[in-house]
């Protein structure tokens, strides 16, 4: 299907289908102002008109309310505002619906090369035994995260759900009934989840989208293989963070990482049973009974005694006994069902998920100085022991710590949480919980101080069943990494570790953090460059690296289009699994329906696969990169004086969005780290440090830099240099695309205005010269007229929400203005600044 034929479906599938709907959920008759949802589309009209002649958002309302909504007093405005923002939150979750319904009839014929594309190469090609190993031995695994732009309700995702299965169908008297109901529920916490909540939202989405999603795609894998045995149940893995990342949520406590862990087992026993209640209609003969109410008294007792343990054995043994009943008695009738059963059962195990378990270092240091305070071995801190001293106490040393024996919470809360793991690991399996991950790692004693814990808390001497993963996220970090992994290699113990471990070593790396230190595209190089050293020490060393990323939704924060990122990893990167983090409303965007869930797993295989399946090698020249280390430091010149910048902190606090995402009741998580008075830029979250860039509209993140190193090789007459990248590195212009998708998201027009304040004209208009300048240099660079150009059906996606949600950006940034001017309403319009965030978050679908 060529561009305009798919942007042709997509007009009839989605822009036409949306304005049919829309104007039936606009005439919805229940609210206290009459015809309100009439006026939102002249609202979003006069905000596009008014903007571009350079009105503010406080001029264009107070017109608005005067012209046509016939609002006189302050309170009316303000309530008139709230029942805007409340149907513009319901038009995103409609237009979503919409879109997710075409989601199959849309990428049916896309670019994107399928599996079945892949495996239909290999056929005509006849080299399965080619990819026979690697597909037998690669893995994605697709880790959920609760980070704080999730917040849907399950009664509000099953109304979602309901609704696009309604507009398939075109049934338009249920959708109109679906759409009342939709305006009639809350789409919004009363107060904030608990990271309990928060993991049973998650799990929703297992059990009704990825239970079957992953049994489904295994089998049409299985089935493509032909006469090559093709058997990985590994091939889709899920991890899970809700629960066990503590990384600066003090909420989430040993009893929490407990309960979220039953939670998931409970959750996947139902998932078990309801297959189990459907298989028994068809296995009706004799011989099968008795395995059949076996495996059923099994589940049953796994769901409701908690006091019992139900293991792998006692669900997988009943199964093979049906299974060979079925071959050997009954002609292998409904032998293809119960087979996928059993896959299932082989994927998911006892586990669902595996969850993680995450702390920041500097926690662990605490902890350290504490027990080793205790134990008599300094006086304050580790500070006072020399490298030789703590390494030995750590890797040497014997003894038990109990909780009990020290007074700080969190203390006693990671003694508490390290020894009951084995627990865990009994009742949901080692799978269901086997990796550490230490946030900020910067040198051997992130990963050693987790040892020594493990030994203390436990183990001892005996095999401790868990990675230790290092997150390096700061530049320092990665800087450090290559030594840091050599001098932990270089550890008779820890080579020990891993040899039990399979010789694998898990290295996370942080793109949000990254990012947010040292600018979009030295992040993004150091990152690559960082997984090629590591690669190779690794290697050196005997042992397996498998690279975990720690990527958010948008470009800025590793986002963007993600098969484009991984199909342009060099072949000096190690290629055995493929591990990321899915985090915040990218959860349900990307991964939300079971066809997007398969499509986007698929992506990632295909990625990971193609340089094995297409025998091509992805390498950079030297000369290339020296060109990009030379245009990162220039990009990171421009984007370090703008962080240095003494109205840079104040300017996010005081002009943008940033206290408000820790108002609203969106995540568990604080929205810093740590309890400083004054605000610093190490301890803001990159959640909530992007996010306030993407509600401003000015996405500084995802680009800050670029224009400036392009124009001066530009003014230098080396801008052919720039082109040749961009033409003949992936990478490079997988980079500058997904920056691309970070300008086509900007709206400079919205917070012109603050061009006039004195204290922040100066700064606005720095960041309006940059964005001007990046757009300019990206679309010369790539040849392009407009951004997007060959990306049409995101590119008019992404036209559509921004207009949607246009009413909701002029209504915040009034309210900023109405705080700003010292109003006497000013806890209702923080109020008001605070539900505009959900609107404008779930529009974006990428946003933090």
């Amino acid at each position: 299907m060529q561009q305009s034929e798919r942007l042709e479906e997509f007009k009839k599938s989605v822009q036409n289908k949306f304005n049919v709907y829309n104007s039936l959920f606009l005439n919805l008759p229940y609210r206290h102002i009459e015809n309100v949802g009439m006026l939102i589309p002249l609202l979003m009209d006069q905000s596009q008109k008014r903007l571009k002649e350079g009105l503010n958002p406080k001029e264009i309302l107070e017109e608005f309310f005067e012209k046509y909504a016939d609002l006189k007093s302050e309170e009316e405005r303000i309530d008139f505002m709230f029942r805007i923002i409340q149907y513009v939150e319901r038009q995103v979750v409609l237009y979503d619906s919409v879109e997710d319904a075409a989601f199959p009839k849309l990428h049916r014929h896309t670019s994107s090369l399928s599996l079945r594309d892949y495996f239909q190469l290999v056929e005509r090609n006849g080299t399965w035994e080619n990819i026979g190993d690697k597909l037998n031995n690669f893995s994605a695994r697709i880790v959920l995260t609760a980070h704080p732009t999730q917040f849907y309700t399950p009664a509000v995702l099953d109304i979602i759900t309901n609704l696009r299965t309604l507009i398939l169908e075109d049934r338009i008297d249920e959708i109109d009934v679906a759409l009342q109901q939709l305006g009639l529920t809350s789409l919004i916490n009363a107060k904030k989840p608990t990271p309990l909540d928060e993991a049973k939202n998650i799990i929703y989405t297992l059990r009704h989208v990825y239970y079957d999603a992953i049994g489904d795609l295994y089998a049409y894998i299985k089935g493509s293989a032909g006469s090559w045995n093709f058997e990985n149940h590994d091939i889709v893995k899920l991890g899970f963070w809700p629960g066990g990342d503590r990384d600066g949520n003090p909420f989430v406590t040993a009893k929490i990482t407990k309960d979220v862990m039953n939670e998931l087992r409970l959750t996947l026993m139902k998932c078990y049973y309801n297959d189990l209640k459907r298989l028994q209609y068809k296995l009706t003969f004799k011989d099968v009974q008795e395995p059949l109410n076996k495996l059923r008294s099994n589940l049953y007792t796994a769901m409701f005694d908690s006091s019992k343990d139900v293991g792998y054995d006692d669900i997988i043994n009943p199964l093979l006994q049906i299974r060979e009943a079925l071959v050997n008695k009954y002609h292998n009738l409904y032998l293809k069902d119960l087979d996928k059963f059993i896959d299932k059962v082989k994927i998911f195990k006892t586990h669902f998920a595996t969850i993680d378990i995450r702390q920041d270092h500097s926690i662990h240091t605490k902890v350290m100085n504490e027990v080793l305070k205790k134990k008599g071995f300094v006086k304050e801190n580790v500070q006072e022991l020399s490298e030789e001293e703590l390494i030995e106490i750590l890797i040497h040393e014997n003894f038990e710590l109990a909780p009990e024996d020290f007074e700080e919470d969190i203390v006693k809360d990671t003694i508490v949480n390290i020894s009951q793991l084995p627990v865990i690991q009994k009742k949901n399996g080692e799978e269901g919980c086997n990796r550490y991950i230490i946030s900020n790692s910067e040198d051997i004693y992130s990963i050693l101080f987790v040892y020594a814990l493990f030994r203390w808390c436990g183990w001892g001497d005996k095999k401790i069943t868990f990675d230790i993963v290092p997150l390096f996220e700061t530049m320092n970090g990665m800087e450090n990494a290559e030594a840091t992994m050599q001098q932990l290699f270089d550890l008779e113990v820890y080579r020990q570790h891993l040899a039990a471990r399979g010789n694998k070593q898990t290295i996370m790396l942080g793109f949000s953090d990254g990012t947010k230190d040292g600018g979009y595209l030295k992040a993004n190089w150091s990152i690559l460059k960082t997984k090629e050293t590591l690669s190779d020490v690794c290697n050196k060393n005997g042992i397996s690296a498998i690279f975990f990323d720690g990527r958010g939704g948008p470009p800025a924060r590793g986002g963007g289009k993600t098969h484009r990122f991984y199909a342009a990893q060099t072949s000096k990167v190690a290629n055995n699994e493929i591990q990321l983090t899915i985090q915040g409303q990218t959860i349900t965007s990307t991964y939300g329906t079971k066809e997007q869930f398969i499509y986007n797993s698929e992506q990632l295989l295909t990625a990971g696969l193609s340089n094995t399946i297409l025998g091509k090698e992805i390498t950079i020249s030297e000369e290339s990169r020296k060109l990009i280390e030379e245009l990162s430091e220039l990009s990171f010149a421009k984007y370090d004086a703008l962080k240095h910048h003494d109205k840079f902190m104040p300017y996010l606090e005081n002009m943008s969005t940033l206290k408000y995402y820790t108002k609203a009741n969106i995540g568990s998580r604080p929205g810093k780290r740590g309890n400083k008075a004054k605000l610093e830029l190490t301890d803001l979250r990159a959640i909530s440090f992007v996010g306030s860039w993407s509600q401003l509209k000015q996405n500084v993140p995802g680009y800050f830099g670029i224009g400036s190193a392009l124009k001066k090789w530009d003014d230098e007459g080396r801008f052919a240099e720039a082109k040749k990248l961009y033409d003949e590195v992936p990478f490079f212009q997988a980079l500058m695309m997904n920056s691309m998708m970070s300008l086509s998201k900007c709206y400079f027009e919205l917070t012109s205005y603050m061009k006039e304040d004195k204290e922040y004209g100066e700064f606005w208009d720095i960041l309006y010269d940059e964005y001007k300048l990046s757009k300019k240099m990206l679309l010369k660079l790539s040849g392009m007229e407009i951004l997007m150009e060959k990306e049409a059906i995101s590119r008019e996606s992404i036209k559509i929400r921004e207009n949607i949600v246009l009413p909701l950006l002029v209504i915040q940034q009034y309210a900023l203005q109405k705080i700003g001017n010292g109003s006497p309403h000013k806890e209702l319009y923080e109020k008001i600044v605070t539900r505009s965030l959900y609107g404008n978050i779930n529009a974006s679908r990428n946003s933090a």
